[in-house]
Protein backbone atom coordinates (compact mmCIF):
# COMPACT_ATOMS: atom_id res chain seq x y z
CA UNK A 1 0.00 0.00 0.00
CA UNK A 2 1.07 3.82 -0.82
CA UNK A 3 2.80 4.99 2.53
CA UNK A 4 1.77 8.32 3.73
CA UNK A 5 4.29 10.71 5.43
CA UNK A 6 3.49 13.56 7.06
CA UNK A 7 5.63 16.75 8.00
CA UNK A 8 5.29 17.48 11.40
CA UNK A 9 6.62 20.80 13.46
CA UNK A 10 6.78 19.97 16.81
CA UNK A 11 5.56 17.56 19.61
CA UNK A 12 1.87 17.90 19.17
CA UNK A 13 1.60 17.63 15.49
CA UNK A 14 4.05 14.58 15.89
CA UNK A 15 1.51 13.08 18.11
CA UNK A 16 -1.76 14.21 15.91
CA UNK A 17 -0.20 12.64 12.56
CA UNK A 18 0.38 9.68 13.98
CA UNK A 19 -3.11 8.83 16.24
CA UNK A 20 -4.21 10.02 12.79
CA UNK A 21 -2.59 7.00 10.91
CA UNK A 22 0.14 8.58 9.35
CA UNK A 23 2.91 5.79 8.05
CA UNK A 24 5.73 8.13 9.19
CA UNK A 25 6.83 11.30 10.51
CA UNK A 26 9.64 14.13 8.93
CA UNK A 27 9.97 16.14 12.05
CA UNK A 28 11.19 20.01 11.80
CA UNK A 29 11.02 23.28 13.10
CA UNK A 30 10.51 26.66 11.65
CA UNK A 31 7.67 26.16 8.72
CA UNK A 32 8.04 29.48 7.00
CA UNK A 33 11.84 28.38 6.42
CA UNK A 34 11.10 25.14 4.97
CA UNK A 35 12.13 23.11 7.68
CA UNK A 36 15.09 23.67 9.91
CA UNK A 37 16.61 20.91 12.80
CA UNK A 38 14.29 20.78 15.73
CA UNK A 39 15.33 21.22 19.05
CA UNK A 40 17.08 19.17 21.69
CA UNK A 41 14.06 18.79 23.59
CA UNK A 42 11.78 17.88 20.88
CA UNK A 43 13.91 15.32 19.50
CA UNK A 44 13.84 13.56 23.11
CA UNK A 45 10.61 14.24 23.72
CA UNK A 46 8.74 12.89 20.84
CA UNK A 47 11.45 10.14 20.77
CA UNK A 48 9.45 9.15 23.67
CA UNK A 49 5.63 9.41 22.80
CA UNK A 50 5.59 8.77 19.12
CA UNK A 51 6.24 4.61 17.94
CA UNK A 52 5.95 5.10 14.32
CA UNK A 53 9.07 5.85 12.33
CA UNK A 54 10.28 9.15 12.60
CA UNK A 55 12.77 11.01 10.71
CA UNK A 56 13.83 14.12 11.43
CA UNK A 57 15.60 16.83 9.07
CA UNK A 58 18.90 18.51 9.41
CA UNK A 59 19.05 21.57 8.33
CA UNK A 60 21.01 24.57 10.09
CA UNK A 61 19.21 27.36 8.26
CA UNK A 62 16.83 28.44 5.66
CA UNK A 63 17.63 29.55 2.05
CA UNK A 64 20.00 27.98 -1.10
CA UNK A 65 21.20 24.30 0.15
CA UNK A 66 25.00 25.27 -0.25
CA UNK A 67 26.48 25.47 3.13
CA UNK A 68 29.99 26.49 4.85
CA UNK A 69 32.14 24.51 6.44
CA UNK A 70 30.89 25.55 9.83
CA UNK A 71 27.08 24.89 8.71
CA UNK A 72 28.47 21.50 7.50
CA UNK A 73 30.13 20.61 11.05
CA UNK A 74 26.86 21.55 12.69
CA UNK A 75 24.99 19.00 10.65
CA UNK A 76 27.18 16.52 11.41
CA UNK A 77 27.14 17.14 14.85
CA UNK A 78 22.73 16.72 14.90
CA UNK A 79 23.08 13.95 12.68
CA UNK A 80 25.23 12.32 15.28
CA UNK A 81 22.89 13.37 18.07
CA UNK A 82 19.76 11.72 16.31
CA UNK A 83 21.74 8.70 15.45
CA UNK A 84 22.17 8.35 19.40
CA UNK A 85 18.70 8.98 20.45
CA UNK A 86 17.81 5.69 18.18
CA UNK A 87 16.18 7.77 14.65
CA UNK A 88 15.98 5.24 12.51
CA UNK A 89 16.57 7.43 9.38
CA UNK A 90 16.85 11.20 9.17
CA UNK A 91 16.48 13.69 6.05
CA UNK A 92 19.10 16.12 4.56
CA UNK A 93 20.28 17.32 1.13
CA UNK A 94 22.85 19.79 -0.21
CA UNK A 95 24.52 20.74 -3.30
CA UNK A 96 27.30 22.69 -4.45
CA UNK A 97 27.64 25.59 -6.22
CA UNK A 98 27.16 24.68 -9.39
CA UNK A 99 24.10 22.95 -8.60
CA UNK A 100 24.92 19.16 -8.40
CA UNK A 101 24.74 17.10 -5.42
CA UNK A 102 27.64 17.51 -3.46
CA UNK A 103 29.47 14.30 -3.34
CA UNK A 104 32.51 14.60 -1.05
CA UNK A 105 29.87 16.24 1.72
CA UNK A 106 27.09 13.56 1.20
CA UNK A 107 29.50 10.95 1.36
CA UNK A 108 30.47 12.08 4.78
CA UNK A 109 26.64 12.05 5.66
CA UNK A 110 25.89 8.67 4.75
CA UNK A 111 29.13 7.36 7.36
CA UNK A 112 28.06 9.14 9.74
CA UNK A 113 24.58 8.34 9.55
CA UNK A 114 25.49 4.91 8.82
CA UNK A 115 22.37 2.28 9.88
CA UNK A 116 19.93 5.16 9.55
CA UNK A 117 17.94 5.80 6.18
CA UNK A 118 18.94 9.05 4.86
CA UNK A 119 16.09 10.76 2.20
CA UNK A 120 17.33 13.43 0.54
CA UNK A 121 14.88 16.70 0.48
CA UNK A 122 13.96 19.12 -1.92
CA UNK A 123 17.57 20.19 -2.39
CA UNK A 124 17.06 17.71 -5.36
CA UNK A 125 14.13 19.90 -6.61
CA UNK A 126 16.83 22.58 -7.04
CA UNK A 127 19.59 20.48 -8.85
CA UNK A 128 21.16 20.92 -12.09
CA UNK A 129 20.37 17.40 -13.59
CA UNK A 130 17.60 15.33 -11.78
CA UNK A 131 18.48 12.43 -13.74
CA UNK A 132 21.83 12.45 -13.12
CA UNK A 133 21.31 13.19 -9.17
CA UNK A 134 19.50 10.36 -8.99
CA UNK A 135 22.19 7.53 -9.96
CA UNK A 136 24.47 9.96 -7.60
CA UNK A 137 21.89 9.55 -4.71
CA UNK A 138 21.97 5.89 -6.13
CA UNK A 139 25.34 5.56 -5.82
CA UNK A 140 25.40 7.18 -2.61
CA UNK A 141 22.71 4.31 -0.47
CA UNK A 142 20.01 7.08 0.01
CA UNK A 143 16.74 5.60 0.69
CA UNK A 144 14.56 8.20 -0.64
CA UNK A 145 14.55 11.43 -2.68
CA UNK A 146 11.76 13.51 -1.46
CA UNK A 147 10.65 15.94 -4.78
CA UNK A 148 8.16 18.36 -6.54
CA UNK A 149 9.28 16.91 -9.73
CA UNK A 150 11.52 19.91 -10.25
CA UNK A 151 8.33 22.24 -10.47
CA UNK A 152 6.36 24.68 -7.58
CA UNK A 153 4.45 21.71 -6.83
CA UNK A 154 4.38 18.02 -7.10
CA UNK A 155 1.00 17.78 -9.33
CA UNK A 156 2.94 19.72 -12.16
CA UNK A 157 6.02 17.83 -11.31
CA UNK A 158 4.02 14.16 -12.30
CA UNK A 159 5.73 13.36 -15.47
CA UNK A 160 9.17 13.60 -14.19
CA UNK A 161 8.01 11.82 -10.76
CA UNK A 162 7.01 9.35 -13.11
CA UNK A 163 10.22 9.29 -15.06
CA UNK A 164 12.53 9.09 -11.94
CA UNK A 165 10.49 6.16 -10.64
CA UNK A 166 10.80 4.12 -14.07
CA UNK A 167 14.38 5.35 -13.89
CA UNK A 168 15.28 4.55 -9.99
CA UNK A 169 17.24 1.52 -9.78
CA UNK A 170 17.03 1.61 -5.41
CA UNK A 171 15.69 4.49 -3.87
CA UNK A 172 12.53 5.28 -3.51
CA UNK A 173 10.95 8.46 -5.46
CA UNK A 174 8.30 10.46 -2.65
CA UNK A 175 6.02 13.17 -3.83
CA UNK A 176 6.33 16.15 -2.08
CA UNK A 177 5.15 19.66 -1.95
CA UNK A 178 1.78 20.55 -2.58
CA UNK A 179 0.11 17.17 -1.79
CA UNK A 180 -3.14 17.25 -0.55
CA UNK A 181 -6.28 15.01 0.44
CA UNK A 182 -8.28 16.49 -3.31
CA UNK A 183 -5.13 15.07 -5.48
CA UNK A 184 -3.59 12.62 -3.69
CA UNK A 185 -5.47 9.85 -6.41
CA UNK A 186 -3.46 11.61 -9.22
CA UNK A 187 -0.14 10.52 -7.55
CA UNK A 188 -1.47 6.82 -6.60
CA UNK A 189 -2.84 6.20 -10.06
CA UNK A 190 0.81 7.41 -11.62
CA UNK A 191 2.40 4.51 -9.15
CA UNK A 192 3.74 6.45 -6.70
CA UNK A 193 5.02 4.73 -3.81
CA UNK A 194 5.19 7.44 -1.36
CA UNK A 195 3.36 10.77 -0.74
CA UNK A 196 4.80 13.26 1.93
CA UNK A 197 1.70 16.11 3.19
CA UNK A 198 1.97 18.68 5.78
CA UNK A 199 -2.05 17.76 6.03
CA UNK A 200 -1.68 21.27 8.14
CA UNK A 201 -4.23 23.72 9.04
CA UNK A 202 -3.90 27.42 10.85
CA UNK A 203 -4.96 27.42 14.25
CA UNK A 204 -5.73 30.75 16.69
CA UNK A 205 -2.91 31.60 19.08
CA UNK A 206 -5.14 30.49 22.69
CA UNK A 207 -3.80 34.48 23.49
CA UNK A 208 -6.89 36.75 24.42
CA UNK A 209 -4.57 39.56 24.89
CA UNK A 210 -3.02 41.51 21.79
CA UNK A 211 -0.15 43.98 21.97
CA UNK A 212 -1.02 46.54 19.48
CA UNK A 213 1.75 47.84 17.57
CA UNK A 214 4.63 45.71 18.52
CA UNK A 215 5.91 42.54 16.43
CA UNK A 216 8.41 40.18 16.73
CA UNK A 217 8.57 39.11 13.17
CA UNK A 218 10.79 41.16 10.53
CA UNK A 219 7.94 40.36 8.30
CA UNK A 220 5.26 43.28 8.68
CA UNK A 221 2.17 41.49 7.29
CA UNK A 222 3.13 38.16 9.47
CA UNK A 223 0.07 37.22 11.74
CA UNK A 224 1.64 35.91 14.97
CA UNK A 225 -1.16 34.95 16.53
CA UNK A 226 -2.01 31.89 14.64
CA UNK A 227 0.31 29.02 14.40
CA UNK A 228 0.48 25.51 12.16
CA UNK A 229 -0.80 22.39 13.28
CA UNK A 230 -1.21 19.00 11.23
CA UNK A 231 -5.17 18.59 10.77
CA UNK A 232 -6.17 15.00 11.93
CA UNK A 233 -8.88 14.46 10.34
CA UNK A 234 -7.61 14.89 7.26
CA UNK A 235 -4.30 12.45 7.83
CA UNK A 236 -6.61 10.61 8.50
CA UNK A 237 -9.13 10.66 5.50
CA UNK A 238 -5.41 11.04 3.56
CA UNK A 239 -4.61 7.47 4.61
CA UNK A 240 -9.05 5.99 3.55
CA UNK A 241 -7.79 6.99 0.35
CA UNK A 242 -4.59 4.68 -0.21
CA UNK A 243 -6.15 2.15 2.15
CA UNK A 244 -9.19 2.41 -0.63
CA UNK A 245 -6.70 1.89 -3.53
CA UNK A 246 -4.97 -0.43 -2.14
CA UNK A 247 -8.17 -2.75 -1.99
CA UNK A 248 -9.25 -1.92 -5.16
CA UNK A 249 -5.97 -3.27 -7.01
Amino acid sequence: MPLLEICCYGIDCAVTAQLAGADRLELCSAPKEGGLTPSAGVLRKVKERVSIPVHPIIRPRGGDFCYTDAEFDTMLEDIAFVRELGYPGLVIGMLDGEGHIDMPRMKRVMEQAKGMAVTFHRAFDMCHNPHQALEQLTELGVARILTSGQQQNAELGLSLLRELKQQSRAPIIMAGAGVRLSNLKKFVDQGIDEMHSSAGQTVPSPMRYRKAGVSMSADAEADEFNRYCVDGDVVAAMKAVLVASESAT
